[in-house]
């Protein structure tokens, strides 16, 4: 089987990579200098703590969800190898968490189907989606859909023409029905702004220039005056002395301190500001990106944040399309994908206990059906899986203690 080079990559220099090639995408144009004088690219975006972090909350919150399936109608819970153990290397969390990065970073999804003699999947490898281009052709009974994939094999051979038969395509939001969009290259001058402003933060204060104030005196003093003046300073606030202790300088000197100019400031809030921007483009709260200047760290308006964070971002952008995908290509017609996000949705214990107290008043849930809402094993015997009925439920108007058909019973029975 071939992993179209998963763990290499190729140099732009080697004459086997076609012009076509995504690989060649910075030098066309693709990853090149910004305004901000810094080259964004996919990978290369991780250098900036925003982004990683990002990336590393959807990719590995999504790829820890667990990926159940289920008949269509009654909704039976059904055991599928190939998703349970996917790849004959990598486990489950780790496969799903790099489609995730490829899907976050590039924009798109790439999984090769390896097939057994009957034809059924019984494996999936990712593709680095930088070794992939997706064209689309007139359908026809061996690619119904009409999308091709090109995709560039080892060592630097002729690319491969591949069908949806045997690449598993995720992609992220786009415009042409092909091909997601990268986020990376949406965001580029964002991105690139904000790696631009780190290096120039770093270049300042490895260069020295940040200094916390100016010991001033009358006298003209050499060099090496100057140095004892100085070596007195740093012994006099040396750790030995106390916090608020008095320094006493002889030879005229005062301590004149060096507050942060204005631009300064500025300087620092527009690094503030990109963490934003890069929280605004993922979807990802900046209480999860470690940015809590501007909001409580603790309570239960996080945890509000965060139950909107997996319902309008994480479900709608990145776990929805990918249930509908494997259902579609992975599943027989009678099954479906579903992800289990009770685990992220629910509350705290107190509120928990509440709702599952609810739901088992009405009927709706056992007590198996609550342990395993809370990973626990169900009770031996079967006795966890009885429903109860409430005795007090009856239709208005009626009588619950049942009074009124007894004496209806007894009159029937007298005129009798």
């Amino acid at each position: 089987m071939s992993l179209f080079g998963l763990f290499e990559r190729r140099s732009v220099e080697n004459p086997a990579v076609p012009l076509t090639s995504a690989s060649l995408a910075p030098l066309l144009g693709g990853g090149a200098p910004l305004e901000s004088g810094e080259a964004v690219t996919e990978t290369g975006s991780l250098r900036m703590p925003a982004v990683w972090r990002a990336v590393a909350v959807v990719a590995n919150v999504s790829a820890s969800l667990p990926l159940h399936v289920y008949t269509v109608g009654d909704k039976d819970r059904v055991d599928v190898p190939l998703l349970m153990d996917p790849h004959p290397e990598l486990t489950r969390f780790e496969l799903w968490r790099l489609v995730y990065v490829h899907r976050l970073l590039w924009g798109n999804g790439y999984l090769q189907k390896v097939r057994n003699g009957a034809g059924d999947v019984v494996q999936l490898w990712p593709i680095r989606p930088d070794r992939v281009q997706v064209d689309r052709e007139r359908p026809s009974a061996d690619n119904p859909g009409g999308k091709v994939f090109w995709v560039q094999t080892e060592g630097g051979g002729p690319r491969m023409r591949l069908t949806s038969r045997e690449i598993l395509h995720l992609p992220a939001l786009g415009y042409d029905g092909v091909t997601g969009c990268s986020p990376i290259r949406a965001a580029a001058q964002g991105i690139g702004l904000g790696i631009g402003a780190e290096r120039s933060a770093a270049r300042l204060y490895g260069s020295g220039n940040m200094i916390s104030g100016v010991l001033q005196t009358e006298q003209r003093l050499t060099s090496e005056q100057a140095a004892a003046l100085k070596a007195s300073w740093r012994a006099k606030l040396g750790g030995s002395q106390a916090a608020n202790d008095v320094a006493v300088l002889d030879s005229g000197a005062s301590f004149q301190p060096v507050a942060m100019p204005y631009k300064d400031s500025q300087f620092l809030e527009s690094r503030q500001f990109q963490v934003t921007e890069v929280s605004r483009m993922f979807g990802v709260p900046p209480f999860l990106l470690m940015a809590t200047e501007k909001s409580t760290s603790w309570g239960t308006g996080l945890e509000q944040q965060a139950q909107g964070f997996v319902t309008w971002d994480l479900s709608t952008t990145w776990l929805t399309p990918t249930e509908q995908r494997v259902t579609k290509e992975l599943l027989p017609k009678d099954l479906y994908a579903k992800y289990q996000l009770g685990g992220l949705l629910r509350g705290d214990s107190a509120a928990r206990a509440v709702f599952y107290r609810a739901m088992r008043d009405v009927g709706a849930f056992s007590a198996n059906d609550i342990r395993g809402f809370e990973d626990l094993a169900p009770i031996p015997g079967g006795s966890g899986d009885t429903y109860l009925q409430p005795m007090a439920m009856a239709p208005l108007g009626s009588d619950p203690t049942g009074a009124d058909t007894k004496e209806g019973s007894d009159a029937e029975d007298t005129e009798d």
